[in-house]
């Protein structure tokens, strides 16, 4: 029990980055991309490349020579856009030896053997088997002395001094809507949709083939990410700016060279309201968060229209906040006061591993041992 007060960490795993830090801090002291590569080619030559797998930073430094392959999330078999250049990694190995001891040991606090860890959070309607793998690799082969896991929406609301609140969670793989009730997610109510941050990377791929820039390798790819995260934005009124003559941004090419972005900057970000865009059948973002407020308990419902919270880096789109209230206020009665909020997961798990009554919420490992995964479940919700 004395290990328990000073250093909690707290890795959060998202679908595209993953965070970790300290308990208390105000911003995550590590962060890596969430992928995996394989080389291309078998090494063959003295110098060549070593090694068989390349994880976040070493992934991202050797692109060219890498085949990239996104290792997580909540719909890893969707995500793996490129496996067809890299075989599937095994889960077994991703657990234990590369994706954990990659995020543990950056993290490891000078004079220190056991500290609490807080891993997660998981995604909403993820499998319970997933949970019982990740306390079973933390209990037996990092032999941590406790353990808790959370969901991402419930720590975005906490960041806001809530307790209440419907939280849309919109990462790079999937889009979250999650109703929560006095610290409590409401299953029934949660709403999935699988389009979020990697879809409009694709999508401005696209639209920057049409205007003769191909970007085709997995380097490449990381080139349009960076495009869409500084060019792109979200018009309040796409079919005025179809209309109007946009102007163009110079972006700076890695080769020195520069491109102009054009249109291209609103209409990719647009696919998170209007997915039939790309033919997808999937409702829009504002109707998500619309639709999980609907099925939620009717008088609950003008509470959570007014404390709405934005979470992930899909959210962060200039401009994101003004047209999802736009959208959002032609689905919700008209006597309903909307408010919306931009919070972050990673304060949110900060704040709630700094409290002393959250001691209380932790596995510890006896508790394990005696219980196994049913112990887990017991205080995860």
């Amino acid at each position: 029990a004395a290990s328990v007060a000073s250093t909690h960490k707290i890795p959060v795993v998202g679908s595209g980055v993953i965070k970790a830090g300290f308990a208390g801090d105000q911003i995550p002291k590590y962060c890596f991309p969430n992928y995996v590569g394989r080389p291309k080619h078998m090494r063959v030559m003295a110098g060549a490349l070593e090694g068989d797998l390349f994880i976040g930073p070493k992934a991202e430094v050797i692109p060219v020579e890498t085949a990239i392959a996104w290792l997580w999330g909540p719909h890893c078999p969707r995500s793996c856009a490129l496996a067809h250049a890299v075989k599937a990694v095994p889960a077994e190995r991703a657990w234990e030896s590369v994706l954990w001891g990659h995020l543990l040991s950056p993290l490891q606090a000078p004079g220190s053997s056991s500290e609490i860890l807080h891993p997660g959070p998981f995604a909403p309607l993820n499998p319970s088997k997933n949970r019982e793998k990740a306390a079973e690799v933390f209990f037996e082969t990092f032999n941590v002395p406790a353990l808790f896991i959370s969901m991402q929406a419930v720590l975005s609301l906490y960041a806001t001094g809530r307790t209440t609140g419907v939280v849309l969670d919109s990462g790079d793989g999937v889009t979250h809507a999650v109703p929560i009730y006095e610290g409590f997610a409401m299953p029934h109510s949660i709403m999935r949709v699988d389009i979020a941050g990697r879809d409009v990377s694709r999508y401005l791929r696209l639209l920057l083939r049409k205007e003769g820039v191909d970007f085709h390798t997995s380097a490449e790819f990381e080139v349009v990410r960076t495009i869409k995260e500084r060019a792109c934005y979200l018009s309040i009124n796409p079919q005025k700016d179809e209309a109007l003559e946009t102007e163009k941004v110079q972006y700076l090419l890695p080769d020195g060279s520069t491109l102009d972005v054009g249109p291209a900057r609103f209409r990719a970000p647009e696919l998170l309201f209007q997915p039939d865009l790309i033919g997808d059948e999937s409702e829009g973002l504002h109707e998500v968060l619309a639709f999980a407020i609907h099925k939620s308990d009717m008088d609950l419902r003008r509470t959570l229209f007014s404390n709405i919270v934005l979470s992930g880096g899909s959210t962060l789109f200039k401009g994101f906040g003004d047209r999802l209230l736009s959208e959002v206020k032609k689905l919700a009665p008209k006597d309903v006061k909307i408010k919306v909020r931009l919070w972050g997961v990673p304060v949110g798990g900060s704040i709630l591993a700094s409290l002393d009554t959250f001691k209380k919420m932790w596995v510890s490992k006896k508790e394990y041992e005696e219980d196994g995964s049913r112990a887990i479940h017991r205080k995860t919700f």
